[in-house]
Formats: structure tokens, sequence, C-alpha cells
């Protein structure tokens, strides 16, 4: 039975709301502050390591139990928002969001920090759900490609101003700060959401999903954690083997549950329409690659190169500048429109992986070939990812709004997981066949190092490893933009 409380909209009025572009700017704000904690821990690294003596798979977990724990729970936060309220989803994700901050911010071991950013995910899925989901409902559809623009270029922002940010607080402060600097723009943003923010509902909410949430947390739990411990363990031994046959079990089960049961998760019907599909399979590797290749650019420059904390923070920010840049003057709206969205995407997606293979190959030219990448990821990153945003939330009904930001949420968080999981398990690999005698990390391998040469080599092979990640990186980017450039032009020409 339907309803018809005012609170509960199907669709955004024809002119938007009046104040929607202050709105937009408050969940940006939000969006911004659950992005940045995505990347933030980048430039922590080295000093996790030596003052928690977290390994290389402690400081995965510590990145991955934030963005798995999101991956799980988007698509139920997404339906819980579409049935109870958006506001009042966003409203509680920011409280949980800094709940996690402080408890990670207080943190003493490598395990409570872990757990802390697993809280701190369960706050950001909440978040990331019904920022995207508010921006549907507030605007007309004739502003929807810019409005989704601008949120997309806020969270490419902080995606990559979160090694800028985290390197000026850890120049000054012990690393705690990074998560505690959170909790102002909480309450700020707390503040504003409860007086700006208006409520909208779906008029027949679905009933709440809950054996899909907990099957397809396990099963993405799973799979990274398999990836993870392939390089430690043996990719053939007991227990990678188990944990990968969960996952695929688990993850099977999931499809057939969401195949059956009569109020979806993941209504898996989306996936016949062939522009959802193409866009689908370009965010997922494009967020696989780039999530992976910032990862292991961070450490090269500080390890490798003996810059600290800020320095690598402000090395890495031309890609931020460049995507806001080329997002909020328009440029990049203009491009998309004259190209038209299947040729959009496929370019932004050959410019990034350029840029994945000059960070890879040209590091040992200075700081030059690492710029010229992050320009082009830039400019890339600028033009294809509002291009996907827009063409999944365009295939969504209205009133799944929330729903539909789960599954963009879901699948960025998700690529970008398993992107530092497997470009990390490469770089791992790669390291230990170099040097059999390396320990958990590239700083234990280094301390165990006897004389100059010898830490010249492992240095050495640190660098080939990640020369390794990045192309594997850039490879994946590449053949999602081919992929979902065709299902792109398949679904415009099904529909001229």
């Amino acid at each position: 039975m339907t309803t018809s409380s005012p609170e509960r909209e199907t669709a955004p009025a024809v002119q938007g709301h009046p104040q929607r572009w202050l709105i937009l700017g408050v969940i940006s704000l939000a969006q911004l502050t659950v992005v940045l904690d995505n990347t933030v821990l980048n430039v922590a690294i080295p000093s996790l390591t030596g003052e928690l003596g977290a390994s290389t798979s402690d400081i995965q977990w510590m990145i991955n139990a934030y963005s798995l724990v999101q991956s799980g729970l988007l698509l139920t936060a997404g339906s819980a928002a579409d049935r109870y309220g958006r506001k009042k989803m966003l409203t509680a994700g920011l409280a949980l969001f800094g709940l996690g901050s402080l408890a990670a911010g207080l943190a003493e071991s490598t395990g409570q920090l872990i757990a802390a950013r697993a809280g701190m995910g369960v706050g950001g899925a909440l978040l990331l759900t019904t920022t995207l989901a508010v921006v549907m409902q507030i605007f007309a559809p004739a502003e929807h490609a810019r409005a989704i623009g601008i949120w997309s270029a806020v969270s490419a922002l902080g995606f990559a101003c979160g090694p800028l940010i985290g390197g000026f607080v850890l120049d000054h402060f012990w690393w705690g700060a990074i998560f505690l600097i959170n909790l102002p723009v909480v309450a700020l943003g707390l503040v504003a959401v409860v007086t700006l923010v208006p409520e909208s509902k779906n008029r027949q909410g679905d009933r709440p999903d809950l054996l899909g949430a907990v099957l397809s947390t396990i099963g993405m739990t799973a799979l990274v954690y398999a990836i993870i411990s392939g390089p430690e363990y043996g990719w053939t031994s007991g227990r990678v083997a188990a944990t990968a046959a969960v996952a695929v079990g688990v993850l099977a089960l999931f499809a057939y549950w969401e195949s059956r049961v009569p109020y979806p998760m993941l209504d898996l019907a989306f996936f016949r329409n062939q522009r959802f599909t193409g866009a689908v399979a370009g965010l997922t590797l494009i967020t696989f690659g780039m999530g992976g290749a910032l990862f292991l650019l961070t450490q090269h420059l500080q390890f490798v190169l003996g810059y600290g904390p800020l320095e690598a923070g402000v090395a890495t920010a031309p890609l931020a500048v460049t995507v806001v840049v080329l997002n909020f003057s328009g440029v990049a709206a203009k491009w998309l429109a004259r190209l038209g969205t299947p040729v959009a995407v496929l370019l932004s997606m050959v410019l990034m992986s350029a840029g994945l293979v000059a960070i890879a190959t040209l590091t040992g030219e200075g700081y030059a070939g690492t710029l010229l990448g992050l320009l082009l990821i830039g400019v890339g990153c600028a033009l294809g990812n509002p291009a996907m945003a827009h063409a999944i939330m365009s295939a969504i009904p209205p009133a799944k709004a929330g729903v539909g930001a789960g599954i963009n949420g879901t699948l960025a968080e998700f690529g970008n997981g398993l992107g530092v999981a497997v470009l990390g398990a490469v770089l791992n690999s790669r390291f230990a066949a170099l040097v059999p005698v390396a320990a958990a990390s590239l700083p234990a391998a280094l301390a165990s190092a006897e004389g100059e040469a010898e830490r010249e080599r492992v240095i050495d092979a640190f660098s080939s490893g990640l020369e390794s990640s990045q192309l594997v990186g850039a490879v994946a980017v590449l053949a999602g933009g081919v992929v979902a450039s065709v299902l792109l032009r398949r679904a415009e020409k099904g529909s001229a």
C-alpha cells in the first residue's frame, strides 16, 4: 500500500529544489570526508610500520577493512535510505563515521585500528549512498549530469588529496590525528544536514534484504583476503584455496538469492541494460587500477625516493587539481557532450592507462615522469567518472535512487579495495622473488640488509615490483575502457 506523506518523493521536481546548490555543497563536504579516508592512510604507512609494527598485510587490512565493509553494506544502506528516509540515513552515517574516527585516532594496536576502520566503513556506507541519492532527488533531470560531475569531482578530490592532507598532519602531529581531524567536519556536517537537507523516501519501500547483505559482505571479504594472503602463504596453500572457494561459493549463492527473492538488494534485471552494464564494467576496472596504483605510488615516493609524508602528498596533488579544474569549470562536461558517452569513456580510460604506464616506466627520470602520469590520469578521471556515474544512475528508476547510489558506491569501493589487494599482491610477489630474504615489508628487508650494495638491491627489487603492479593496473583500466565503450555504444544503437 502506498501513502501520501509530503516527505516521500518519487522523482525530482522539474525545476529542482530552490536550495539545491547549497545542499550539494553540504553533502559534498560529507562525501569529501568519507572519500579522504580511502587514501589518507597511504602516507602514514611508514609511521604505522614503525610505531605499531604493522606488516604489509596489516597495512592492506587497515585500508581494506574500511572499503570492504562499505562494499558489503552500500546496497543495504541504499535500500534503507530509499525506504526509511535519505536524510535520516545521512545523519546516522555522519554520526557513526565520527565515532569510528574517534576510535581509530585513539587506537593502540593494529587490531584496534583495523576494527575502528571497519566501524568507520559502516558510517561511510550510509554517507556514500545518501549523498548521490539526494543529488538525484533535489536536481531536475536536465541538471543531473552537471550536478553529478561536481559530486564526482569532489570524490576525486578526496581520493587524491588524502595523501596531501595526511602528509601535512603527519608532519605536525602523530598518526592518530589523521582520523581525529574528521570530528569537526562531522559536527559541521550534522548541523548543516539537519538544517538544510530535505527528507525524501520511496513511496513503496522494499523490505530490507538482510541475507543478501550478509552474503555479499562475507563473499567479498573472503575474496580479498585470499588475494592478500596469496603471496604470504602461497597461492596453492590450503588457507588461500579454502578462502577463495568460500568467496566463489558465497558470491554464487548471493547471485542466486538475489534472482529469487521478491525484494532483492541488487535487482539482477538491471544488468540486462547494456548502458548500465557498460558503466558498471568501466567503473569497477577504473577504480581497480586507480586505487591500487595510488596505494603503491605513495609507498614508492617515500620508501624509494625518500619523500617525507607531506612531500608525498604534494607530489600526488596535481591529479586532484586537474580533476577539480576540469569539472568545476565545465570543460569536462563540454567534452562529454561533444564526444558522446561511449567515446568519452574510451578516451578517458586510454588517458588513465597511459598515465599509469608513464608512472611505471618513467619514475627513473625523476618526478617529471610521475607528474606526466598524474596529469594524464587526472584528465581521464575528470572525463570518465561523471559519465559512468550518470550512466548508472540514469538506468535506475528515480524511486530507487538509493539503490542506484549503492550500486555505484559498491563497485567503486570494491574496485578500489580489490585494486589495493591485487596490485599489492603483485608487488609483494615480485619483491619476494627478487629478494628471497625479504621480511614482511620493505623497511624490514632494508633493516636486515648488510651493506649499501644490499640495500640498493632491495630498493631496486621494490621498484621492479612497483613497475609490474602499475602495468597490471594500466591493462585493467584499458580493458575497462574498451568493454564499457562497446556496451555503451550498443545501448545507444538499441535505443535509437
